[in-house]
């Protein structure tokens, strides 16, 4: 037997129940897992609590991410013992996720555990770390360079732009820091590595077609006006990573500054990544990472606190990385 959080459907109402199962609940795959530790990220929190239509199939167990040591394997890439990483492939949304002690999986699904993480590391990294780093390698891909000018992360309070903040100063960038609790988050994300703490409210005017020219690159996680705002600032010859649409899936902007300013706009997709992209991605991560990071920027719960987290994650009342202890 084991535990999971398990989400039901009562009158279009997301209901989460800790419940006991045993294995033959797990859904197909050819991978078993003992989960070590999981994590909350945003999307986890609007599955959890209903507010977001994450989920299609109940019964669900959530956790878009999880960190554990594989029990049996009926794929020669994966042996008993082997310490593996999961993060995407619509886990948690449409396969049972990581929220649970035990998960079976898809090979195809996992990437080593890298030398240097251990389980719970990994998850202090987890989806949002992992997508931060795709974000940051975007900007690396983009040529923009730490000479080029201060580079800006919006929602950096936040799982995405606090590893984000992290790796970018670790690689020498000038980063400015956009949060919605100057007071609350300013002190963390100096440690992190930001040169100065921006307040959110700055972004959430109207964006005019074309401002003045501020930034080099940028890490946006909020999109929407926010994402407008930070477009009609670029630098000439300057890229946007955009990976999070926490603030709105619209985009209300033009055309200018793509065609006039040169500026890219990279979409960031951590689902879907392919494998050598994920494992070349959690490798850097190893490397750029400092021990420091894993000392200030978590909160570890058990699994029955979850659903509390989950509201406040989506209430912008989490600050860093949440992770589960399974």
């Amino acid at each position: 037997m084991f535990k999971a959080l398990v989400l039901n459907q009562e009158e279009k109402k997301t209901i989460a129940t800790i419940e006991q199962l045993d294995d033959s609940h797990l859904p197909e795959g050819d991978v078993l897992i003992d989960v070590d530790y999981s994590s909350l990220n945003y999307k986890d929190g609007l599955a959890i609590t209903g507010k977001g239509k994450i989920i299609r199939n109940f019964p669900m167990v959530p956790g878009i991410d999880l960190a554990g040591t594989v029990v049996s394997s009926e794929d020669n890439r994966y042996q008993t013992g082997d310490k593996v990483v999961l993060t995407g492939w619509g886990v948690g949304e449409n396969h049972w996720g990581g929220m649970a002690q035990r998960a079976r999986l898809k090979a195809d699904w996992l990437v080593p555990l890298p030398t240097g993480f251990d389980s719970k590391k990994a998850m202090m990294v987890g989806t949002a770390g992992f997508t931060a780093m795709l974000c940051v390698q975007a900007l690396l891909d983009a040529d923009v360079k730490p000479e080029s000018g201060e580079i800006l992360v919006t929602g950096a309070s936040g799982g995405v732009g606090s590893v984000a903040v992290t790796l970018l100063a670790q690689l020498g960038y000038k980063v400015a820091a956009v949060t919605g609790r100057v007071e609350q988050n300013g002190p963390l994300l100096e440690k992190l590595g930001a040169s100065r703490i921006i307040d959110r409210t700055e972004f959430e005017e109207p964006a005019r077609p074309l401002e003045k020219q501020i930034w080099a690159g940028a890490v946006d996680t909020v999109g929407s006006k926010v994402l407008a705002k930070v477009l009609a600032q670029m630098d000439y010859n300057s890229a946007v990573a955009a990976c999070g649409l926490a603030g709105g899936f619209d985009l209300p902007t033009t055309v200018m500054p793509f065609i006039l300013r040169n500026v890219r706009l990279q979409g960031i997709d951590s689902v879907m990544c392919p494998t050598e992209k994920r494992i070349a991605a959690w490798e850097k991560l190893v490397e750029l990472l400092p021990e420091s990071f894993y000392q200030q920027a978590c909160t570890e719960v058990e699994l029955d606190e979850a659903p509390k987290y989950a509201d406040d994650i989506t209430n912008g009342q989490v600050t860093g990385r949440v992770v589960i202890k399974l």
